[in-house]
């Protein structure tokens, strides 16, 4: 067996060259090198065949040891954390506010879309902070339409409250508010009208329009507010709508003046 020492490439047997027979000074040979050369080349490959396992055992337990250190400490570091603590219960009770506050908007008509009389009129839009009322009358296509999508809209935005009122039976706030295109959809705030949508021109003027059209139109007009994608989306109608335009009217002058 022949061995290599240093980066040089000269190979020396010890069994044909005696160690004190060699001049050392041609390589620069550290005194290990030096040991392993007296040594029998078995017991030279025996023993560095052992160093390095030995070497691969020494590793895999020091990363294991330093995994299960680490992972020790970031576990009780997070249990203990105060401010991850803190932080948990801001939570909690941010949620439990939210859940509160969405009952009672609830209890008074949030989240669904109602029909109202004339006689309670003044105090649903009065009453609350954002309202929106739809004013309409039985017998046209595109009132129908408009009823489609505020229907899959209230559930989603229980911050406002979504009516509609028959202009047919309520004649005093029809003048009163000037409504003479139906649909036409008001937009009170804190009891004041302060916008509207007439028939379906802020909509393109088309029937096939979706319900996240009609959405991001009242976005804008700042009557109801954007959602997270994880927030209202337990309603079935706001996503059939929103990916499916409703059927175009078979007549387009279907609106009353």
């Amino acid at each position: 067996m022949s061995l290599a020492f240093g980066s040089g490439l000269t190979k020396i047997n010890p069994k044909i060259a005696p160690v004190h027979s060699i001049a050392l000074n041609f390589l620069p040979l550290s005194l290990f090198q030096i040991e392993l050369w007296k040594m029998d080349p078995d017991a030279v490959k025996s023993t560095l065949t052992n160093l390095a396992f030995g070497n691969e055992i020494l590793a895999q337990e020091k990363a294991q040891s330093s995994s299960a250190f680490n992972e020790e400490v970031d576990l009780d570091e997070l249990m203990d954390d105060p401010e991850l603590e803190k932080l948990h219960a801001d939570r909690i009770a941010a949620l439990k506010k939210e859940a509160e506050k969405r009952e009672a908007l609830k209890r008074k008509g949030h989240g669904e879309y109602r029909e109202i009389d004339e006689g309670d009129f003044l105090g649903e839009v009065t009453g609350t902070e954002k309202a929106i009322c739809h004013f309409y009358h039985k017998e046209f296509y595109r009132c129908k339409i408009m009823d489609k999508h505020l229907k899959a809209l209230a559930p989603r935005h229980v911050d406002t409250k979504f009516i509609k009122l028959d202009a047919e039976n309520a004649p005093f706030f029809v003048a009163k508010l000037g409504v003479k295109t139906l649909p036409c959809v008001v937009l009170f705030s804190k009891g004041v009208a302060m916008d509207r949508l007439v028939g379906f021109q802020d909509i393109g003027g088309k029937d096939d329009f979706s319900t996240r059209t009609l959405e991001l139109i009242l976005i804008k007009k700042g009557i109801i507010s954007e959602k997270k994608d994880n927030e209202g989306d337990e309603d079935d109608d706001y996503h059939e709508n929103s990916q499916r335009t409703v059927r175009s009217s078979t007549n387009p002058d279907s609106d009353s003046d």
